[in-house]
């Protein structure tokens, strides 16, 4: 890879995703300092693409990516469309295909055969091990104050793009109502975002993180009337809910927020449901408990406030840019985790 490659900041297939990993003022930035950027147009990113080519970036059509010369970086966040079959370029984004997920497999079977490879942000840290970008406080924020508004029954579908002062006078505009909520991860960055929501709407808050849930007091979760898990499992762990246990056992209770959505991986920690609920239906039932329980799990909640998250995580992930055509260290352990699970998915292949 040459020192300075080509970064390319792909438009998201997701119709509900605005986000953008680059602003404009990052890349005029990046510019400035020599890099070259292109920008596809897209019809939802909540930053026009006149910016981006006002900031020096070469503006392309929506998808056109795969026809980027070979050394281009491509800058994304979430899925990637089904084709090409094959990816030959080397991607930047969340590709949530690490912990045994439904759908890793046949990702890093695209990236092999084309010989590209994935630079999972997940994995892009710091020599203390923890995450240098993240959109974890604004995701673990709008995820319990989705459970707050409606618990409260303010909350309306479909859900719009708003902003974080929008958000905030709803949630101050309080209610005489008994709930108690509980968070786990609460210690992280999804956990203090969680924590800082709840607050501003007045709501008791209990903080669990590693120590209190070592071991995990089951009659205790059951005993809030709002549950956000902001855990990020790296591996298997004990489940906050087990559908068993919601089945025979009532509480208090009543609404589960789960900001994490590792639905189907082994590090699930609540393994009681199928599918991430939507944008269109943001609230759904938890089948099988025996009481009403209500579950929110959207899988990209900054993406409600789309301006402010996308600002954070643009100044957290630019600087970092500039030092990919030399592979610094961060993105070295991004290629080792993308290596090492490969390497998993071949050895299964080739038994």
């Amino acid at each position: 890879m040459t020192a300075n490659p080509p970064l390319w900041m792909r438009h998201e297939i997701r119709p509900t995703e605005r986000r953008a990993p680059l602003v404009p003022l990052d890349a005029a930035r990046l510019v400035r300092g020599g890099a070259s950027i292109t920008v596809e147009e897209s019809p939802q990113r909540a930053f026009p693409i006149g910016d981006y080519a006002a900031a020096g970036c070469a503006v392309a059509g929506a998808c056109t990516w795969p026809d980027a010369s070979p050394d281009t970086v491509v800058l994304g966040l979430k899925e990637l469309p089904d084709l090409p079959r094959t990816l030959r370029h080397r991607h930047i984004y969340f590709g949530h295909a690490y912990k045994g997920q439904p759908h890793a497999a046949h990702l890093l079977r695209r990236f092999r055969a084309g010989g590209g490879a994935l630079l999972d942000l997940e994995h892009l840290t710091g020599d203390d091990g923890r995450r240098l970008v993240a959109f974890g406080h604004w995701a673990g924020y709008v995820g319990a104050a989705l459970a707050v508004l409606h618990h409260r029954g303010r909350l309306t579908a479909p859900l719009v793009p708003t902003t974080v002062r929008a958000i905030e006078d709803a949630l101050r505009e309080r209610v005489d109502d008994d709930v108690r909520a509980l968070v786990v991860g609460a210690l992280g960055r999804c956990g203090r975002g969680a924590r800082e929501a709840l607050a501003l709407a007045g709501v008791p808050t209990t903080a669990w993180d590693v120590e209190e849930t070592d071991p995990l007091d089951r009659d205790a979760v059951l005993d809030h009337d709002i549950l956000v898990n902001a855990v990020f499992a790296s591996g298997p762990a004990e489940p906050l809910l087990t559908r068993a246990e919601l089945a025979r056992r009532t509480g208090r209770l009543r609404i589960v927020a789960d900001v994490t959505c590792d639905s189907g991986s082994p590090a699930d920690m609540l393994p009681v449901y199928d599918r991430p609920t939507t944008w269109e239906q943001p609230v759904g039932p938890l089948r099988d408990a025996a009481s009403p329980i209500d579950l929110i799990a959207i899988d990209n909640l900054p993406s409600l406030v789309p301006e402010e998250s996308s600002v954070a995580f643009s100044a957290q992930l630019a600087p970092h840019l500039a030092t990919v055509g030399e592979m610094a260290p961060p993105w070295r352990r991004c290629l080792a985790a993308y290596e090492r699970a490969d390497r998993s998915v071949q050895e299964k292949d080739d038994v």
